[in-house]
């Protein structure tokens, strides 16, 4: 896998980060999000919907409810949340697969479905900076295969590359 590493000081870097990635996101594509429990996933999650609906729509997580379909302008978007499931085969009653084949998927939590996720995805591993402000976030991304391409168009922001 390929990676890389961006510093994001507040929410805004954030956001942006997440815009750049919903310029260059396919069918098909599998979005890891990783991190400790407030690190930064769903409000990444949330940010990269808004900018694919091109508004600010509602973007509950889907903390509850597990899965979350969002039908947007050119593509449709799953987002789960795996953190309550008990065991990795409770991933198989919530159709990801089908999730995948009609659209992209966000997932956050993905170490809790084990084996069962696709290993060609774009892993987003975010942690604190501590000392750095309540909003800093550092995120690490690891890309398989069919990102190698589109990696370069998620880091080159300088403003948040470090």
């Amino acid at each position: 896998m390929t990676a890389a590493r961006l510093e994001l000081p507040d929410l805004e870097a954030t956001r942006r980060l997440a815009a750049r990635l919903a310029r260059c996101l396919r069918r098909g594509d599998l979005v890891a999000l990783e991190g400790e429990l407030g690190s930064g996933k769903t409000a990444f999650a949330r940010a990269l919907i808004r900018d694919l609906a091109g508004a600010e729509i509602e973007v509950p997580s889907p903390s509850f409810t597990l899965v979350q379909r969002y039908e947007l302008p050119g593509i449709t978007v799953t987002h789960a949340d795996l953190y309550r499931l008990a065991s990795p085969g409770d991933l198989l009653d919530l159709d990801l697969e089908e999730a995948l084949e009609e659209g992209a998927l966000l997932v956050e939590w993905p170490e809790r479905a084990g084996e069962l996720l696709p290993a060609d995805r774009l892993c987003l591993r975010f942690a604190f900076l501590p000392g750095r402000g309540e909003q800093a976030r550092e995120v690490r991304i690891a890309a398989g295969p069919s990102w190698r391409d589109r990696l370069a168009s998620l880091t080159a922001d300088d403003d948040d590359a470090r």
